[in-house]
């Protein structure tokens, strides 16, 4: 990697060339005038503005975006190229400011951007406030002739003024990084830093980029996947590309890593694309068959669709089956890989150890896939607090979903198809109402504990209302009483019992179910 301070004008020269462009995947120009203003008034200043990074190669993208509002010529045959990985916005604004040959797109909103030699700042202005007394166009800075002609009826003072602009900005330089290599995975390695600095850069963009043409839209695949998987709640799917590509990855390399992703071959992606499908629509049968998982919102780890993808792949159009233990070690998987918490860090490893796994079961049905430490105690549902999308909540939602839970009052099953899809706060409630424990003293944090929800549909939640549940209790149907208790996971004096004692009976309870589970 060289680093090198690029005067501006060489800049734009480059980029006028069709030596520098800008990659598909790369965002659109999003800076308003103001805040080219301000770069400008930085540069004029002495400020630092930032580097460009841009990646070298002789390997040309299958599509590239416009600068901004302006179309920029054809790249030079047989020449390395420039792709911007960084620095897009500046680079994009000073080409803009100071460029005299290109005209802006009709549908872009550029405006010109002058130097108010009175007041001696930076304006974006459109045509019609430009007044030729005192705005000084600063697209004419490097142009000789127009520069001439633009300062021909200042002042001396006035000209003085705008030649030290000029000279200014003729020093000026940014500091321009640049890669140059033809490995992929030395360009994913970098992507994935720039992503961890905050910058949002879209994997499924570059892959296609580089990797899809026209004949295979990876696009409308996963469009027409999600439209599948509409119906049974999991159509967002298609809003996490990166899922869907590192499920490709795990089928097609053995591996979700990013530098496998990026080096995907997509040929071979195109070819295996059926199998990849079966893969990802056979995991979510499971997950909702097996697991009463109805939606991506009570998944507690999209990323675990990956590794089931790797072991239910299958040309077959009709699925592959598994067997009883193939099937008592995927659960027993996914709850250990749960309350383990394993796929809140060092995810790649974990991964990459999940799936090789997948493959092993597929092969051989005895293998026991879940040999990572794991442990649940009672802490996990007395400290944690229930909130919808939180990790823990979910991994408690399901757990309860388990025992196929009754609503309290009717007595009903809970329609956990609709309720897990739809997956509203409405129908989960405080055993203890909140209400109830706020005239006792009890504060929010000690209301909100996992212990002290279950499954309740809303209208026996406002037939209960802030009642104590000795009092609603007695409207529970005695026949059913044990059963509606048991399938809550809640301890049949529990209802009698102080809210600390019923608190720490209830977790003894839940957590004995929990470790059942492991």
């Amino acid at each position: 990697m060289s680093l090198e301070p690029i005067p501006i004008r060489k800049l734009i020269q480059r980029t006028m060339s069709g030596e520098i462009r800008i990659p598909a995947f790369q965002r659109g120009f999003v800076w308003s005038s103001e805040k080219v203003a301000f770069l400008l008034d930085s540069i004029y200043n002495g400020y630092p503005v930032g580097s460009i990074l841009l990646w070298r190669t002789r390997e040309q993208l299958a599509s590239d975006r416009d600068l901004g509002p302006f179309i920029l010529p054809e790249p030079p045959d047989q020449y390395p190229m420039d792709y911007v990985l960084d620095g897009q916005q500046r680079l994009t604004s000073l080409f803009g400011v100071f460029q005299t040959e290109l005209t802006p797109s009709t549908s872009g909103d550029w405006f010109d951007v002058y130097f108010d030699i009175r007041d001696k700042q930076f304006l974006a202005i459109a045509d019609r406030e430009y007044v030729e007394s005192h705005h000084f166009p600063l697209n004419t800075l490097f142009d000789s002739v127009k520069y001439r002609r633009a300062t021909e009826s200042f002042s001396d003072d006035e000209k003085q003024v705008v030649d030290e602009v000029q000279e200014r900005f003729k020093e000026a330089t940014i500091p321009v990084e640049t890669v140059e290599t033809p490995s992929r995975e030395h360009v994913a390695i970098i992507f994935e830093r720039i992503n961890r600095a905050g910058i949002p850069l879209d994997t499924y963009q570059l892959l296609t980029a580089w990797t899809w043409s026209t004949e295979f839209d990876l696009k409308e695949k996963f469009q027409l996947l999600a439209d599948e998987l509409e119906p049974f709640g999991f159509g967002e799917i298609d809003s996490e590309p990166d899922l869907l590509l590192k499920c490709c990855s795990a089928v097609v390399t053995n591996s979700a890593a990013a530098r496998d992703l990026i080096n995907l071959n997509g040929p071979e992606v195109r070819e295996r694309f059926e199998e990849i499908r079966n893969g990802i629509l056979l995991s979510i049968e499971f997950l909702r068959t097996q697991l009463h998982i109805y939606s991506m919102k009570v998944l507690p780890y999209p990323a675990m669709i990956i590794p089931l993808t790797k072991f239910f792949a299958t040309t077959r159009t009709a699925g592959t089956g598994y067997t009883e233990v193939q099937r008592r070690q995927l659960i027993k998987w996914f709850w250990r890989t749960c309350f383990a918490r394993r796929y809140s860090s060092s995810l790649d490893r974990a991964q990459a150890s999940d799936i090789a796994a997948m493959a092993a079961l597929r092969v051989d049905g005895n293998q026991d896939i879940s040999r990572f430490p794991c442990n649940v105690d009672s802490t996990f549902f007395l400290n944690n607090q229930f909130y919808l999308g939180a990790l823990n909540t979910k991994i408690f939602i399901v757990m309860l979903a388990q025992k196929l839970p009754r609503s309290f009052l009717s007595g009903a099953a809970v329609n956990l198809a609709e309720v897990l899809k739809l997956c509203n706060r409405t129908e989960f409630h405080h055993i203890f109402p909140k209400n109830f424990l706020d005239r006792n003293g009890i504060g929010p944090k000690e209301q909100n504990v996992l212990a002290n929800l279950c499954f309740l549909s809303n209208a026996d939640n406002q037939r209960i209302k802030a009642r104590s549940p000795q009092e609603y209790k007695e409207w529970i149907d005695r026949d059913q009483y044990n059963v509606i208790l048991d399938s809550g996971l809640i301890p049949r004096d529990g209802l009698d019992l102080a809210y600390t004692d019923f608190l720490r009976e209830r977790a003894t309870l839940l957590t004995e179910f929990a470790n059942t589970l492991i």
